[in-house]
């Protein structure tokens, strides 16, 4: 399950709708218990993909390991990676499985339609290697309580 507050949720999809008709992406940082990933943090990156940002996404290493160590510091993990599809459904593509490679982790995916966020879900990427891993659905608790 994905713990996430309004305010992060929030923030995930209007990425989504001010890089619409490209796909957005970021970074979910917080705690991982066994069953439980709760977000603490999100932290948007850019697409770096140029031959096709409208259906495809790439975070650059350097990037990320920046925001690796940055979550670090405050006592953070990487828990997951959000991103959009612009006109498309928020389900996983095979080239989103293809290019996941974080066991164990939250892959979120709102569907941006006409420019406005629409439905958002979560999936963990299971298995125990690149060999049988896999996206599964995912429940998102969103916590509406004020911070």
């Amino acid at each position: 399950m994905l713990k996430i507050d309004k305010t992060d949720f929030d923030a995930m999809r209007q990425h989504g709708e001010e890089t619409y008709p490209h796909e957005c992406c970021g970074v979910l940082l917080g705690q991982m218990d066994i069953n439980v990933r709760s977000v603490s943090s999100v932290v948007r990156c850019g697409n770096t993909r140029t031959d096709s940002p409208q259906n495809r996404y790439h975070i650059d290493p350097r990037e990320l390991i920046r925001i690796q160590r940055q979550g670090r510091e405050r006592g953070e993990d990487i828990v997951g990676f959000y991103h959009s599809h612009p006109d498309h459904p928020a389900r996983w593509s095979t080239t989103d499985l293809a290019e996941a490679h974080w066991l164990g982790c939250s892959y979120v995916i709102t569907s941006v339609e006409k420019g406005r966020a629409a439905v958002t879900n979560s999936f963990e990427l299971a298995g125990s290697d690149e060999g049988d891993k896999k996206l599964i659905d995912e429940k998102i608790d969103v916590d509406q309580t004020e911070t």
